[in-house]
Order: structure tokens, then C-alpha cells, then sequence
């Protein structure tokens, strides 16, 4: 036969578990023992984020100017960001290096505290190089050339003749429209090594005045007409809030040369921080598309000379 179990039994064991001293102190005990793991394991976390900190940390680097190279920008440096990088981890509890969080360092010397020095290149180590297009003639071209910039979603710093401008007002418009950097290229395209210093302040000033009214767009930047300048060139444009800019790889595209030609006279050159000449060409607008895709491949980013001389370090500078 079945031993039957009086329901009132049933209730006063229920009541006896629940009501124990004893059974209450070993639910307690068992609450208090999994919060301790979870606390050791949230502190062996953050610890060995902080032990391994010092290990990621890039010293941010000073501009300077280099005997051969002139101006070199700054660039910052990284350092892990602690609490961000405990919080994008403690989910899973466990030590990621890929999911830490960095924040950048400034440097103690900027670019605009060196003495007017011309800029060749960015910092050796951004990977991140960018298109000095010079205007002062080659309508033709420009259209393709922007087409090209926006199939491959690029952006170019296009240095721009004052007359040019005037005539062309419309082209101009279109490139800052296109949402690319723009930049004084002179007024009347002189060698601006060879004329006064009054002149050269004039070529300037008119030229920063015709483009800014024009594109509603400051310029920053200057380019002198075939890389030709002097001393008083770099101190004037300084004086006006311009750096001055020279290159560090040419297309040489002004000869016509083949595309295959372009391109390995680029490729066989470029670097991080590559300020890469060229001009609306046939030869230029023929080989840019193939010219940016191999660029890409080698991880290198294309932005404008304002972005690639920033002390901001690019999207893969620290991997």
C-alpha cells in the first residue's frame, strides 16, 4: 500500500525550510559567495586593464622642422582610455585587446608654433596621404576628375589661381560644393621667388579675397606656382595665416604621361604622409580611379591637406 502523506506534514516542511535560522544562513552564504566572485571577477578585470595600459600607450611625437624635409606636423599620441575599455569588455569579463578604448594625447609643439617653414609632407607616421590639385587652367578635365573623387569617396585639396576664379566662378563653386578643401594657388601665376615683397603679399591677398567671396571659403593654404618661392614667400603667407606648400610625390602629369607611366611614378613613391602633386590632365583624369584604389589597398587613407596635417591621428594609425 501507498503511504499517504497528511497535506498539513506537507505545510510544516515547506515552513520549516523556509523559516530555519540554518537554511536561511546557507541561502545567504551562497548569495554573498557568487556577488565575491562576480566583484574578483570585475576587479581582475580592471586590474589587468590598468597593468596592461602602459603597454598600448603611443607618446604623442612634436612637429618640427627636419634639416631636409622643413615642417613636419606633430601627431598625437594614444592612450588607453580605462573606464571606456572596462566597460566595453566587463559583458563578457574577459581581457580584449581589440576592444580597448584609446584617447589621444596632444603634443607640446604644433605645427603653427614652428618659425614659417614650407610643408613637404605629413608626419611619417599617419597612414594617410593627400592630392594637391593645382587650377589654373584644364577645365576639360575637372568634371571627371570631381566624378571620380566621388565614385571613390574622396576628398581633395584643389589649389586655386585668383584669375582662374574669376573666370570660372562656377567651377569653383562646384568643387567646395563637391565638399573639397580649396586653396590660394596665387592671383596672376608668377614666380613668386623673384618679385617683391610687395607683390608677393598683393598675389596673396587678392587671391584669398577673390575665392573667399566667391565660395564664401577661408583659405588656409597656399601653393606657390611651381613650387617656386623664397624666404620672404613663407613669411608673408605666415603673416596672412597660410602655410606654405610644396609636395613630396609628382605626378608630372603636365608631360602627358601614359597612365601606366602616372601610376608607377606614384606607387613606386607614395608614403604615410605623401602630399601628392597633380593638375586637370588628360593623364591624371584618365588613371585617378585605378591611381586612388591602389592607394587603398595599401591602407593608406585620402584626405585633405588640412585632415592629413592634423595632429588627430587617422582611423588606422594604431593597429
Amino acid at each position: 500500500m501507498k503511504r499517504i502523506i497528511p497535506m498539513a506534514g506537507i505545510l510544516l516542511a515547506a515552513w520549516l525550510v523556509v523559516n530555519n535560522p540554518l537554511s536561511n544562513t546557507y541561502v545567504a552564504s551562497l548569495v554573498d559567495n557568487r556577488e565575491s566572485i562576480t566583484v574578483s571577477k570585475e576587479s581582475n578585470l580592471l586590474e589587468t586593464i590598468e597593468s596592461n595600459a602602459k603597454k598600448y600607450r603611443i607618446d604623442a611625437v612634436d612637429a618640427k622642422i627636419d634639416p631636409v624635409w622643413k615642417a613636419i606636423p606633430g601627431i598625437n599620441g594614444l592612450e588607453v582610455d580605462i573606464k571606456a575599455s572596462y566597460n566595453k569588455m566587463k559583458k563578457d569579463g574577459v581581457f580584449d585587446e581589440h576592444k580597448l578604448v584609446y584617447k589621444q594625447l596632444k603634443p607640446k609643439v604644433h605645427l603653427n608654433d614652428l618659425s614659417a617653414s614650407p610643408i613637404y609632407k605629413g608626419n611619417p607616421d599617419k597612414k594617410m596621404v593627400s592630392f594637391l590639385i593645382n587650377v589654373a587652367w584644364g577645365n576639360e578635365y575637372l568634371p571627371d576628375i570631381l566624378a571620380t573623387l566621388k565614385k571613390q569617396n574622396v576628398k581633395a585639396s584643389f589649389f586655386l589661381e585668383g584669375r582662374w576664379v574669376q573666370k570660372n566662378p562656377e567651377l569653383a563653386k562646384m568643387i567646395v560644393e563637391a565638399g573639397h578643401e580649396v586653396g590660394n594657388h596665387s592671383y596672376t601665376h608668377p614666380d613668386m621667388s623673384k618679385i617683391s615683397e610687395a607683390k608677393i603679399r598683393q598675389e596673396i591677398m587678392k587671391t584669398n579675397d577673390v575665392i573667399e567671396a566667391t565660395t564664401g571659403k577661408q583659405v588656409t593654404w597656399l601653393a606657390p606656382p611651381s613650387g617656386y618661392f623664397n624666404d620672404a614667400v613663407v613669411r608673408i603667407a605666415k603673416e596672412q595665416k597660410l602655410g606654405t606648400l610644396m609636395w613630396s610625390v609628382d605626378t608630372i602629369d603636365w608631360q602627358k604621361p601614359s597612365r601606366d607611366v602616372l601610376l608607377q611614378r606614384v606607387m613606386s613613391k607614395v608614403h604615410n604622409g605623401a602630399m601628392i602633386l597633380m593638375h586637370p590632365t588628360e593623364s591624371t583624369s584618365s588613371s585617378l580611379d585605378e591611381l586612388i584604389t591602389e592607394i587603398k589597398q595599401k591602407d593608406l587613407e585620402i584626405n585633405t591637406v588640412t585632415e592629413m596635417l592634423s595632429e588627430e591621428r587617422s582611423m588606422s594609425d594604431n593597429e
